[in-house]
């Protein structure tokens, strides 16, 4: 590695401690994911998924992504989301909960804009225009697509 990646790669880690590093990332993500497995929708779609697992991969993917050492294993977004029909609605719920975890845990106002950023660039290649553009990720996978009890 180059020094001026070296460098680059260590102001990257710093930024990140700055905004509240790995700590805050942790905080946030219980604070969120605690809302969405007792949200009366979205909890639907993470039934099968341990809260604790779930949490640990948002925790370093939000790492790697936010400057921080990569140390996620996980898939891309885009290929991990591809069974499941998120719409505007759901995105936008999410999205909610996701500020709320934000203000219960006095995050950072930078690394809310970043992830906020973030989460909005994954929107064109995240929500769906309807269910037929939903794929399995595997032969067994179902199609996650509930219905909002909310409505």
């Amino acid at each position: 590695m180059s020094l001026n990646a070296l460098l680059n790669q260590e102001s990257k880690q710093q930024y990140f401690e700055k905004i509240g590093g790995r700590q805050s990332l942790i905080a946030i993500n219980k604070v969120f994911y605690d809302k969405i497995y007792q949200h009366p929708w979205l909890k639907n779609y993470f039934e099968k998924i341990p809260q604790a697992h779930i949490e640990i991969q948002q925790v370093d993917f939000m790492q790697k992504v936010l400057g921080g050492q990569n140390i996620y294993v996980g898939k891309a977004p885009p290929i991990a989301h591809t069974h499941i029909n998120i719409t505007d609605e759901l995105f936008a719920e999410r999205k909610k909960l996701l500020c709320e975890a934000f203000e219960e845990t006095n995050a950072h106002p930078q690394m809310r804009e970043k992830w906020l950023s973030l989460d909005e660039s994954f929107h064109r290649v995240l929500v769906k225009k309807s269910l037929a553009d939903c794929v399995p990720r595997f032969k067994t996978d179902p199609i996650l697509d509930f219905p909002n009890s909310r409505k």
